[in-house]
């Protein structure tokens, strides 16, 4: 197996261009292409990670947080970020990470937070726009199924729930070739005219090779009429945070008992109690205060995330609890997750969580 194989899939379930604007995501170190037998999974890729993948002789190391973030200008060991770098190069140790693109999906770090609070009935907290797009063709009618059954296996039809969305409508197409051309149907020089069904669906847009591949391998004609249009629609299944609810309500106190015994965090900071029943609960991985109007406008009860800022607690103005459990606490089941995906694809695969908490803050 190589680094590519298990990179390749990952990005079947949490694509690159998922990634917010100022993320690193990918492959940071390593050659894309090297044989892989063991993977070391871990949230941060700090030194003492590096040395236990050394240890436990790990070609790939599959983090969540980047460790280059920004451009490194200089590799000479000045700080940890060069040190990692510099170690694993040295060991032909690769380093993937999958980060916000991995928050961004509907079965991501979010998704993993929500189970872990028993939450039901959830769904993005803010979708993203402008990763759909559609695909207009005009199709013989006798090769409608072939062609359709094929673009809808590479990836498009998809919306909510439902699979093999389009629109058909029956019309007349026209074309006559030239001397050079070799029509399928009719004959060249003389303008034909052919039943034809237009063909429309949707599809995300990082898949438009794929579907276009499809569409061309199936498609009869020596040229193939379609269109690609991007659409502005919200994505339902892509985008920051996640809100859901609980299946019987629970006083504030109690819940947030048992968010500190189900995320294992040693401290939760929140604001006021607002003397009401919680039953719909916004979550966001890391830090998510960018987040605080959507969770009040979800209607949620609580808003369970890391990274609050002192003031940043007065925005909640009395509209919603606010509860920080941390950073690294919001994220730690991330590692769980990233495990259970890899061994559903690759269950003879020797992949296993790092033993270090990378976490760089402590408790007393």
């Amino acid at each position: 197996m190589k680094i590519k194989d298990i990179t390749d899939y990952l990005e079947t379930i949490a694509p690159l261009s998922y990634q917010e604007s100022y993320d690193n995501s990918g492959l940071i170190v390593g050659d894309k292409n090297a044989p892989v037998k063991k993977v070391l999974i871990t949230l941060d890729c700090i030194e003492e990670v590096v040395d236990e993948a050394i240890k436990e002789k790990c070609q790939l190391i599959i983090a969540h947080h980047p460790i280059v973030f920004g451009g490194l200008k200089k590799l000479n060991g000045k700080n940890y970020v060069e040190r990692v770098v510099i170690k694993t190069i040295k060991n032909n140790i690769a380093i993937y990470a999958i980060h916000t693109n991995y928050d961004n999906v509907l079965e991501g770090v979010n998704s993993k937070i929500c189970e872990r609070l028993g939450l039901v009935d959830c769904e993005i907290l803010l979708p993203k726009k402008q990763l759909l797009k559609k695909l207009y063709t005009f199709i013989p009618v006798a090769h409608h199924e072939l062609v359709t059954k094929a673009v809808f296996e590479a990836g498009a039809g998809y919306i909510g729930n439902y699979s093999a969305t389009s629109f058909n409508v029956k019309g007349t197409g026209t074309f006559k070739g030239n001397e050079k051309s070799n029509p399928v149907l009719g004959k060249k020089g003389v303008l034909e005219k052919v039943d034809e069904i237009k063909f429309e669906t949707i599809f995300p847009a990082h898949l438009e090779q794929q579907v276009i591949t499809a569409l061309l391998r199936t498609h009869p004609y020596e040229e193939v009429a379609y269109d690609i249009v991007s659409l502005d629609n919200y994505y339902s299944k892509v985008g920051s945070g996640m809100v859901g609810n609980l299946k019987k309500p629970m006083d504030e106190l109690t819940f947030l008992k048992s968010v500190k015994k189900n995320l294992k965090t040693d401290s939760i900071r929140y604001t006021k109690l607002l003397g009401k029943q919680i039953s719909r609960v916004a979550v966001c991985g890391g830090a998510g205060r960018s987040l605080l109007n959507n969770a009040i406008g979800a209607k949620a009860d609580i808003f369970i995330t890391g990274d609050f800022k002192y003031h940043d607690f007065f925005d909640a103005d009395g509209k919603i609890v606010v509860a920080d459990v941390g950073h690294y606490e919001s994220e730690q089941f991330t590692k769980d997750l990233l495990l259970q995906h890899l061994l559903e694809k690759f269950p003879i695969i020797a992949a296993r969580i790092s033993t270090v908490n990378t976490n760089p803050i402590k408790y007393l």
